[in-house]
């Protein structure tokens, strides 16, 4: 058993998910990848493995109950947060993972491979590319970890949106500001994360088109 199988079982259940044994398994084995490409390509700040669980793992894990269903983008997913953990945990659910970085793309590109995952791809491009736009579609979904700015974030999300998309965007403190200045364009839910062993405040902005 992995060593951090008992704290990531744990984790998430204290997140009320139930994940089953196999996501439990990927998950672990993603994070082994990261932290081993981790040593030559610089994916991550965070080095220490235990560390990267709570941060990485369970940061991301903490907003798979209130994600809608459908296809998924992740903007500026980087080493594949919160992308890939989606994806790992939800092999119904089709997931496109974006970076302009090359080295994190190269990693999420290979682990794909290794693991023969069907159902997430990653992507190198600029995210206003407009081929990429075109090539890849609309999507249901659109989340990021990425972006300091929210106002920042929609605008990089409306060419990939439909009518009934939703844009799920995790934040540390709320941006009440952004919020205000975006509302005669969308609605905004504040969901509250309660990340285990995270002392931070952690928030999922749900947000839809009026």
């Amino acid at each position: 058993m992995h060593t951090f199988y008992q704290e990531l079982k744990q984790g998430s259940q204290a997140l009320g998910l139930e994940l089953s044994e196999e996501a439990l398994n990927l998950l672990l084995k993603y994070q082994d990848a990261l932290v081993l490409w981790n040593k030559a390509y610089n994916l991550t700040a965070i080095r220490d493995p235990k560390e990267m669980l709570v941060k990485h793992l369970l940061d991301s894990l903490s907003i798979l109950k209130d994600l809608p269903q459908g296809r998924l983008l992740d903007i500026g997913t980087g080493g594949g947060m919160p992308g890939m953990i989606i994806a790992l945990c939800q092999p119904e659910r089709q997931c496109v993972l974006l970076d302009s970085n090359g080295k994190k793309i190269r990693f999420l590109k290979q682990f794909i491979a290794d693991l023969k995952l069907q159902n997430v791809i990653a992507v190198q491009t600029r995210v206003e590319n407009e081929e990429s736009i075109e090539e890849l579609g609309k999507f249901d979904v659109i989340t990021s970890r990425a972006f300091a700015s929210l106002t920042d974030f929609v605008t990089a999300s409306k060419p990939f949106m439909h009518e009934q998309s939703i844009i799920a965007s995790m934040k540390g403190l709320i941006p009440e500001e952004e919020i205000i200045a975006l509302k005669d364009q969308f609605s905004c839910d504040i969901i509250e994360l309660k990340v285990p062993r995270l002392d931070e405040q952690r928030h999922l902005l749900i947000l839809k088109q009026i």
